[in-house]
């Protein structure tokens, strides 16, 4: 069988391994059990298809979202893999290609959605199953937002396997549901976070690198929403992006917004009917420069790996779900772009949702402490990559450079009088009232109510004078973030935490930061430098090129009526367009270009960067073109030509077939005997051509 390794270039056409993937592919060759914790756009799902292809039977993944399955598949098909996924939205057609390859031996990977796990245990059980892969294995936590119930029954059917050999993937599991999911679907307690653990029947637990470099990260306070959503969006006009925002009506009112300002948006959330949604996600999937304003349900069934950005127009309710769901975006490895829009009404909602929760207390201080942890990322004085690393507990030497803070690092100011002022009138007027009342007492504003309640008579009354309404908004926000004060989610009455009584007191000092004192119409301001320019992804001078790759791109996708990056993701194309390669070997060198994508799209694509129709070539010389190995192809080739009648043109006509170079340049073989052991060759040929063909394998090894 092929190694893992050389299945990377020759079917995905991959020059090497995105990191942690490597370790996770050889622990499971070497057949242990995995719990894989990746990032989004990390590539899981690579961690279970090379090991199906470099193995005998069938591999069995899990995967709880039909969209999903159907977008891997496609992608799989398209290099030359045969795949299925057995779903209720298949074809007569589609059951039955499924079923012909099962009956051949030719089925390398069957996907099946949870729920169909009890209806298929019959085929299952006449199945060769070698591997069992769970995709999204966080779904199986039951205190989740994803959880599936279904997902209970794995370790049932990995029982009813004969323990089969299970691998499982996720990109969000704190530890708490890392434990979870060891526990219901490996009935292990425990198992250390290493490569290959001190028991060798444990799984072996990868917790991968969570930074993603091509992702540019940004914050702004709310200042005048969806004007900053705007500005964000319209430069990025005619990249494919989400809009997640926190209700149904504000996806319909921002898809309406920017369709009157010509981007093609559209709604996606719970309210719209099946049909809609799914017509939605399909145009998102098949077509470039659309933008989905959508609630957090969807992206989680999309493998579209050309999102260029992904904008929050509310808070997210944790570092695990904004993590997650920017995560959506670059997932081919080119830049993209984040954005995230927050305010103090996104705390009170946030702080609600939870309190207002059915689960038990000890979860909600859990709950608030990943929202606490969101918050100080919002807030951060420094480097917000190395704050979001740090919540995964993994530490980063310098700065990114690559996020807002970076490109326009934020002046801090000694705040602790302004916190002690801020803390006072919120304690003083009792700890009840919202953050417009606090700021007026602030600022010596009264009104009937104030009077009433006689706070125009406090201490407090009239202290905050140096600073404007708008920037006792901002100080009381961080406040808010700090954890020093806290939002009733019942009454929207300010509070004092523990936390505050060190900085009351004057016991602890305070660093606040002074962009958020800017007046209401300074955030988000047109022209902001900290706001990132769309991301380039060519030269100036080669962004015809591209948008001529992209082109035939489309029509190619269009004619199969499959999404455009079946074909290439744009990640394959930018490479294209900067690498200008001018022969099918040098188009192989190019990300993503396998052999199946060499053989079926190469002439084509070499015709739109050289200008000039493409050369004929063997099946078996685009192969070897895939491999890598084109050059040592026609090295024997040419070498088999000149020899064809002896090296003194006068012995007996013998030539080799295109597929017995081909196998020669596979095995490598280092004497004569391996040499005439090869197929098609045996001992008259490899007397004849053993010696030069052998000189030629050498040269190519050493070189």
């Amino acid at each position: 069988m092929p190694t893992p390794e050389t299945l990377l270039k020759s079917v995905f056409g991959f020059d090497a391994f995105r990191p942690g993937q490597a370790e996770i592919v050889s622990a499971i060759q070497n057949g242990r059990d995995v719990l894989a914790i990746m990032p989004t756009g990390g590539g899981k799902s690579l961690c279970y298809q090379l090991p199906a292809l470099a193995r005998e039977g069938v591999t069995l993944v899990v995967s709880p979202l039909i969209a999903l399955m159907r977008d891997q598949v496609a992608g799989l098909r398209e290099a030359g893999v045969e795949a299925g996924a057995l779903t209720s939205a298949n074809t007569p057609e589609d059951n039955e290609r499924i079923f012909e390859a099962i009956d051949r031996g030719a089925l390398k990977l069957l996907y099946l959605a949870p729920e169909r796990l009890a209806s298929s245990r019959q085929l299952l059980a006449r199945l060769p199953i070698s591997l069992l892969a769970i995709d999204e294995a966080h779904c199986v936590s039951q205190w989740g937002h994803d959880f599936r119930p279904d997902y209970l029954r794995i370790g049932e059917l990995r029982a009813a396997l004969g323990d089969v050999q299970t691998a499982a993937f996720t990109a969000t599991a704190d530890e708490e549901t890392r434990a979870e999911i060891l526990r219901r679907l490996f009935d292990h307690d425990d198992a250390p976070l290493t490569d290959e653990g001190e028991d060798p029947t444990a799984p072996a637990v990868f917790l991968r690198g969570f930074d993603r470099p091509n992702l540019y990260l940004a914050f702004e306070a709310k200042a005048s929403p969806r004007k900053q959503l705007l500005d964000f969006v319209l430069p990025r006009r005619g990249r494919s992006g989400i809009v997640y925002a926190g209700s149904r009506n504000k996806c319909e009112v921002l898809a309406t917004a920017l369709r009157a300002e010509g981007i093609e948006a559209l709604p996606y959330h719970a309210g719209l009917d099946a049909e809609t949604r799914s017509h939605t996600q399909d145009r998102f999937s098949r077509e470039d420069g659309m933008v989905i304003c959508a609630t957090v349900a969807f992206g989680m069934g999309v493998d579209k790996p050309d999102i260029r950005f992904v904008a929050h127009a509310d808070l997210p309710k944790s570092v695990e779900s904004y993590y997650q769901e920017i995560g959506r975006a670059g997932r081919d490895g080119a830049p993209a772009d984040t954005f995230t829009l927050y305010g103090v009404e996104d705390i009170k909602l946030r702080r609600m949702q939870i309190d207002e929760s059915q689960a038990p207390d000890e979860r909600k201080r859990a709950d608030h402490q990943r929202l606490n942890a969101l918050l100080a990322l919002a807030e951060a004085p420094g480097c917000r990559r190395q704050t979001l690393l740090a919540y995964f507990g993994e530490a980063r030497p310098q700065p990114c450079g690559n996020c807002d803070l970076c490109r326009k690092p934020p002046e801090l100011f000694d705040g602790a009088v302004a916190a002690q002022k801020a803390l006072s009138a919120i304690y003083r007027t009792g700890e009840r009232f919202g953050v417009e009342h606090v700021v007026d007492v602030l600022l010596g504003k009264t009104n009937e109510r104030g009077e009433r309640l006689g706070h125009d008579r406090l201490s407090v009354f009239g202290i905050g004078k140096e600073f404007d309404r708008n920037a006792w908004r901002g100080i009381l926000r961080q406040l808010l973030a700090l954890g020093l004060a806290a939002v009733d989610g019942q009454t929207g009455g300010w509070r004092l935490t523990p936390d505050a009584r060190p900085v009351l007191r004057g016991e602890q000092g305070l660093q606040l930061r002074k962009d958020a004192l800017k007046s209401r119409g300074g955030a988000g301001r047109k022209g902001d430098d900290r706001r990132a320019a769309p991301a380039a992804l060519v030269e100036e001078a080669d962004e015809p090129l591209l948008s001529a790759l992209k082109s035939l791109r489309r029509r190619l996708a269009e004619a199969q009526n499959a999404p455009a990056y079946i074909v290439f993701n744009d990640r394959s194309l930018i490479d294209m367009a900067t690498k200008k390669p001018q022969t099918m070997d040098e188009l192989a060198q190019c990300h993503g270009v396998g052999a199946a994508k060499l053989a079926r799209y190469g002439a084509e694509f070499l015709e739109v960067l050289t200008g000039a129709p493409a050369p004929d070539a063997h099946p078996t010389r685009i192969r070897a073109a895939a491999a890598g190995t084109g050059e040592v192809f026609d090295a024997l080739h040419a070498a088999q030509l000149r020899l064809a009648r002896g090296a003194q043109g006068t012995d007996k006509l013998l030539t080799c077939t295109n597929a017995t170079l081909a196998k020669v340049v596979e095995r490598r073989p280092d004497s004569l005997e391996a040499l005439a052991q090869v197929p098609g060759m045996g001992p008259q040929r490899a007397e004849r051509f053993g010696p030069a063909f052998l000189s030629i394998l050498a040269a190519a090894a050493e070189a």
